[in-house]
């Protein structure tokens, strides 16, 4: 038991890592995790540092054994299947989440969430304060992150400060969810073409199969994305199913809902950066880890759904 205690000592949301691998096979060996790739003379291992990893995404190519799997789960990482990094076509499909299982999950979070979530109306108010909470966090991270704002980025600029305050102005005046939707890709369009314009990529148009480099950057770090969310709900004990925004009949859709509270301010404007920049996709992968830790973004997700599982912020307002 102090081996399992040891490998937790570090909470998720300070955790470092994201890994994403393919065409190798992970494996535990010497009482660690490890991936094997296969060089042209010899085979070559390369330690996985689970202690301090949030989660684990697999492209095409890989096998995990059960040695391996089991040492994971005992970390409590997160690990993920996915399409191949390479193909943007393959990077549209669904990632199958394997989440460790644990009797000992907390119970006050979700506890907390079905108190509101069976309640249209409260389950609207959650909705509403997860968008505002989105817009405060890209205000955050693009007024004080230099280096998108010398790549021109600036909350504070009139384009983007206008079609912020129109988009909480709409959430605050939405009376449905399926209202909610349709604001949210009016931005996200926005936010596209503000984008395109900063980073003088073109005309663009988003779609998860095209095979530009825009496209496939914005896919890969959904993925990553993706990621931290799932790694807050299992850590917090609340299935994904619960969505508020994603709507009921989704299984995953609450990851969607958690990962969208930072996609826009961190992955949006460095997959125009490095697409323009003709960054590979190892280098935009480290360029939004770094900037999932210098702005906190788990702690981030942590915080608001905590907020919302246990503060009620909704009672009041859904009685108003």
């Amino acid at each position: 038991m102090e081996q399992l205690t040891d490998l937790k000592a570090i909470l998720h949301s300070k955790r470092a890592n994201i890994y994403y691998l393919e065409k190798c096979r992970v494996m535990q060996k010497d009482g660690r995790v490890l991936y094997l790739t296969e060089a042209k003379n010899e085979n070559q291992y390369w330690n996985i540092p689970i202690a301090n990893t949030t989660c684990l995404l697999l492209g095409t190519g890989t096998s995990l054994t059960q040695a391996a799997m089991r040492m994971l789960a005992s970390a409590g990482v997160m690990v993920g299947f996915c399409g191949g990094g390479g193909t943007p076509l393959l990077m549209a499909t669904e990632i199958e989440w394997l989440s460790p299982q644990s009797e000992y999950r907390p119970t006050e979070y979700v506890q907390g969430w079905m108190q509101f979530w069976f309640d249209d109306a409260k389950r609207l108010i959650v909705a509403r304060q997860f968008q505002q909470a989105r817009i405060e966090f890209l205000q955050s991270v693009w007024n004080k992150d230099r280096d998108l704002k010398s790549e021109g980025f600036n909350a504070n600029d009139v384009d983007i400060a206008q079609a912020l305050e129109n988009f909480l102005n709409k959430t605050e005046k939405a009376g449905k969810v399926s209202e909610l939707l349709q604001i949210e890709a009016q931005l996200t369009k926005q936010l596209y073409k503000i984008a395109a314009n900063r980073s003088q990529y073109g005309d663009f148009v988003r779609e998860r199969e095209a095979v530009d480099t825009a496209n496939a950057f914005l896919n890969h770090g959904n993925y990553l994305a993706y990621g931290l969310a799932a790694t807050t709900l299992w850590v917090l004990g609340i299935p994904h199913g619960f969505a508020v925004m994603h709507g009921k009949t989704r299984r995953g859709a609450l990851v969607f809902d958690i990962a969208d509270l930072i996609k826009d301010a961190i992955i949006l404007p460095w997959a125009f950066i490095c697409a323009k920049e003709k960054a590979t996709e190892q280098e935009f992968r480290q360029q939004c880890l770094q900037a999932f830790t210098q702005h906190k973004a788990l702690d981030f997700m942590f915080e608001q759904v905590k907020s919302v599982a246990l503060k009620g912020d909704w009672e009041g307002s859904a009685n108003e």
